[in-house]
This record gives structure tokens, sequence and C-alpha cells, in this order.
């Protein structure tokens, strides 16, 4: 066989090893399935109620809600990490939340506070994913330093503020260059604006009791004036910071305890797995046996 043809037949065959071990790691741990397999079978039949209604936004949601499924069992097995049940079933849940139930059947406009729900969400899993980090790099015999529990604290505080921030610019870039409108505005019935200051002296002039806005001569309908998204930031800012603080705290005496206390920090934090790099050999064992002339040594990685 030509070593240009082997290479190929190998590469294709890891991609092979590579799903095998993701579906395995799937099955791992029974609630996170059960939740994952109910949920994927909601997006599909969103998904065709989506077609039928050629609502093409929501088959892209829908599609694209599927594949974030995928990823946590995609990151244990490529990361070689152990997500806990808890953080698992949360992020699948997160995700349905958000793409599914938010975008597609319009919950962030239909229900009260739903944007607010998920933000808070947010900054919990974002601290966990900063606190996590610099857990796992820790454990790694190469890059092994000693931190306190105050600084892992601080840490995962500090990358959860600094997602929310990424997030808010992105959203206010959809809004200002395609002219989306993923900052929700707000009606208010109060302005105190320097820009209305006839002498421009810096004062503040105050507009109270606005009960309606005109437009050229029609009335708006909303029964104030339209604030344009800046107290949905700073809201949306406002909740992550309290999930920000919530996990960084439970995860300080965690880290205190050095995981022997049980805090809600504890079934959000991975660990080193060594069963994905078990069903990756596992996979490439079977995938030998069905092409004899793949390699005799097992890869490391895919």
């Amino acid at each position: 066989m030509k070593p240009e043809e082997k290479h190929r037949r190998e590469k294709k065959q890891r991609r092979k090893m590579f799903q095998a071990a993701m579906k395995k790691e799937l099955r791992e741990h029974r609630s996170s399935f059960i939740v994952f397999s109910i949920l994927r079978v909601l997006v599909m039949v969103t998904l065709v109620r989506q077609v039928f209604l050629r609502n093409y936004e929501g088959v892209f949601f829908c599609a694209l809600s599927i594949l974030l499924l995928y990823v946590p069992s995609w990151i244990q097995v490529k990361l070689r990490i152990e997500l806990p049940p808890a953080l698992e079933v949360t992020i699948l849940c997160f995700i349905f939340a958000a793409e599914i139930l938010g975008e597609v059947d319009a919950f962030y406009v239909r229900v009260p506070n739903w944007d607010t729900m998920l933000h808070t969400l947010n900054g919990f899993l974002a601290a966990a994913v900063g606190f996590s980090t610099v857990i796992l790099l820790n454990d790694d015999e190469r890059l092994t330093f000693h931190l306190s529990p105050l600084f892992l604290a601080l840490v995962a505080f500090c990358f959860s503020m600094t997602i929310g921030v990424l997030w808010e610019f992105f959203e206010f870039s959809m809004d200002y260059f395609l002219h989306t409108d993923m900052q929700k505005d707000t009606v208010i019935h109060a302005i105190y604006s320097v820009a209305l200051d006839p002498t421009s002296s810096n004062k503040v002039v105050s507009v109270p009791n606005i009960q309606d806005v005109m437009i050229h001569g029609q009335s708006l309908g909303v029964g104030g004036y339209l604030d344009i998204g800046i107290i949905d930031t700073m809201k949306d800012l406002f909740v992550n910071f309290i999930g920000a603080v919530v996990f960084s705290v439970t995860g300080f005496f965690y880290a205190k305890s050095k995981g022997r206390r049980k805090t809600p920090a504890q079934g959000f934090v991975p660990s080193k797995k060594t069963k994905a790099t078990d069903y990756l050999h596992q996979a490439w064992e079977e995938a030998r046996e069905q092409d004899p002339h793949l390699s005799q040594e097992r890869p490391p990685e895919c």
C-alpha cells in the first residue's frame, strides 16, 4: 500500500475512532445521557416544525443547537477531562434554553426576566470555567504552581466578568452594524440628560412623567420612552456579577478544603480523565481489526 493511501486511510479511521469515542462518552453518565437524548429529540421536532413554517432563521438555530449539544462530549474526549454530570446537564439545558426556547420560541420577549436568568447562570458557569482552567493547569506536572484559594476565586470572578463584557460587546456590535436588537429596549418614564441643556453648561435637564412618545406624528404606543439598550446591558452585567460572585465564594471554600468540603462548586469542577483515552484506544483496536493495514501503534491523539 502506498504511503499516501495509508495516510488517508489512517486519517479516516482516526475520525471514525473519535466519533466512536464520543458515542461511548455520551453514555458514560446516565443522567446527562438522558437529558442529552430528550433535548436532542425536542430540537429535532422543533427543526421539523421550523422547516414547515419556512422559518429558516429558526432552522439555523436548531442546527446550531444540535451541534452545541455535542460540545461537552467533544471537550471531554478531545481534552481528556471529566465534566461532572451536574456541570454537563447544566450546559445542555443552558444551550436549549438560550437557543431553542430563547431564540426560536421567543422566550426572551414572551417570558419576563428570561434573559436575566440566563445571564445569571452564564456568570456562574463562566466563573466555573475560569476556576477549572487554573485547577487543571495546576494538576499538570509540566505547569505545576501553587496558588492560594483567594487567588483562584479572584481568577474565576475576573474570567466570568470578562466573558460577560465581551458578550455585551458582541451584542452592541450586532445591533450597531447589522441592525438587530440583541440589547433589548426598556420602557422608561423619565430622562435626565445634559444634552438637553440649552446653556451647554453641563447641567442635568430632567423630563419626568413621560407617558408617550410620537414619531412623525404617530404614537409609539409603548406607554413611555424607549431606552436603547443601556439598561439591558447594565442589568446583564450586574446579574453576571452575581453569578460570578456566587461561584467564586463557593470555589474559594472548595479550594481551601482541597475538595474535601462539599460546596456547590464541587459539582462544577472538571477533573483529569483517563477513560477518554481508553475509549480512543478501544476504538482504534476495533478499527485495526477491520483494517489490518493500519499502523500497529496506537495514536496518542486523534
